[in-house]
């Protein structure tokens, strides 16, 4: 019964849609949606079966632009950071102009989805043989994607304003070596021209079922930091520890100290988390190692925060060595800053999602540890950055960057209708 409530709803938001009288006449945008959903979802099979590694989109940066040149687009601009695609729909009428991002990469997953389309791929990464797969609903965000470039440009005539649609490389960060994602693209002019007013995003969310959303205002996804340390004792004898510094004593304890730090540095209302994902030492049972290595993540959502945490960090660990008799090398490395969510732009465009499938279907959701670098994009102009749900009712799914994330096609039009709805709505009122 709650599918059948949840069509019902998505039936009547979607042609009672009104859109200012700046759009024109007022479309049906469930019509809209219901021609262009088939390719939509034959798009997403292809680009699940075939997926590619961050900065290796090749073959789906060809099918997006393929497409949008078909659909009559402006511009197609290709080869932004490596394999982004850029494209521009000028609308008939004047107005405001509004960006959409849908990111590109798989992971290096051996997929067990049981899906008719399940990748096979395989390739190198790391110098390892590895399985391909869409573990993060990455061929969900593109296929959207092309289903609003779909629906917009078939309205291109009475639409007040102009669209940027950004497929983009490598957001589950670029190769070793390499740079890529949303920092390159900026930098190759993805915002050049036009330059977008706000920019929208969506991310699959396997917690919640086909026909929700979610979203957060302000701090939306964590700030991601790496470290590593190198713990140098003295090598010894294992019968003799006074011989020697005894670097994995002096390790244990410089990982039990830095949890210290949120337990008392940190005020009880402020989030973080530090955590030591790698400890590597030793050769033989009876043998003290010379030294012990040490390498983890540290995830906020205040610079304040931040810069107290990688202070206090190397304090920890300069502090406990010393008193063991050792030495240490530590190296703190910014990484991807927070996603924030513009709030006014956030309040504004929370109705349209409400309209699309109900007030009772969005969700006020906590924000997540995970990072994501659409986080430059939102430090460039004002971001809206929401979660589709893509398990089907009475169904469950393995988590993100699980082989065993099941996206359902049908989440595919309930994504279309959100970004359009945003879209439009949007454009018939300019800036916040």
């Amino acid at each position: 019964m709650k599918t059948l409530r949840l069509s019902a709803t998505l039936l009547l938001s979607v042609c009672t849609f009104q859109v200012a009288a700046a759009q024109g006449s007022a479309p049906d945008l469930d019509a809209y949606v219901q021609r262009h959903t088939p390719q939509a979802i034959a798009f997403r099979h292809q680009i699940h079966q075939n997926p590619e590694l961050s900065n290796r989109e090749h073959e789906t940066a060809a099918l997006v632009a393929e497409h949008l040149r078909t659909l009559g687009f402006d511009e197609v601009r290709t080869g932004i950071a490596l394999t982004g695609v850029v494209g521009v729909l000028r609308g008939g009428q004047p107005g405001p102009v509004v960006a959409l991002r849908a990111d590109m990469d798989a992971l290096p997953v051996v997929e067990a989805t049981g899906f008719p389309f399940a990748s096979t791929k395989r390739t190198t990464y790391g110098g390892q043989e590895v399985g391909v797969m869409h573990a993060c609903g990455h061929d969900i965000h593109v296929s959207v994607g092309l289903g609003v470039a779909s629906v917009l440009a078939e309205m291109k005539a009475s639409l007040a304003g102009s669209v940027v649609f950004i497929f983009q490389p490598a957001e589950e960060g670029p190769p070793a070596g390499e740079e890529g994602g949303a920092p390159l693209m900026l930098e190759e002019g993805a915002f050049a021209d036009p330059r977008p007013e706000a920019i929208f995003a969506l991310h699959a969310l396997p917690s919640l079922e086909v026909g929700q959303l979610g979203f957060t205002f302000g701090p939306v996804m964590a700030a991601a930091d790496q470290w590593t340390a190198r713990i140098i004792g003295r090598q010894s004898h294992g019968a003799e520890p006074e011989a020697g510094v005894d670097p994995i004593v002096t390790a244990a304890q410089v990982v039990l100290g830095l949890q210290t730090i949120k337990s008392r540095n940190l005020s009880a209302l402020d989030d973080g988390v530090i955590t030591t994902g790698i400890i590597r030492g030793g050769e033989r049972s009876n043998i003290i190692p010379a030294e012990v290595y040490l390498e983890g993540t540290v995830r906020t959502y205040d610079p304040a925060v931040q810069a107290l945490i990688e202070r206090r960090m190397e304090e920890v660990i300069r502090h406990t060595t010393a008193a063991a008799g050792g030495t240490y090398e530590f190296v703190y490395e910014r990484g991807l800053p927070v996603t924030v969510n513009d709030p006014p732009l956030g309040e504004r465009m929370r109705p349209s999602l409400e309209r699309v499938v109900g007030a009772e279907n969005v969700f006020a959701l906590k924000a997540s540890g995970t990072a994501e670098d659409f986080a430059y994009f939102a430090m460039e102009t004002p971001g809206f950055f929401f979660r589709l749900g893509t398990t089907k009712p009475g169904t469950t799914s393995g988590g993100l960057h699980t082989p065993t994330m099941t996206a359902d096609d049908s989440a595919v039009p309930v994504g279309i209708r959100a970004m359009t709805a945003l879209v439009l709505d949007y454009l018939a009122g300019g800036k916040p």
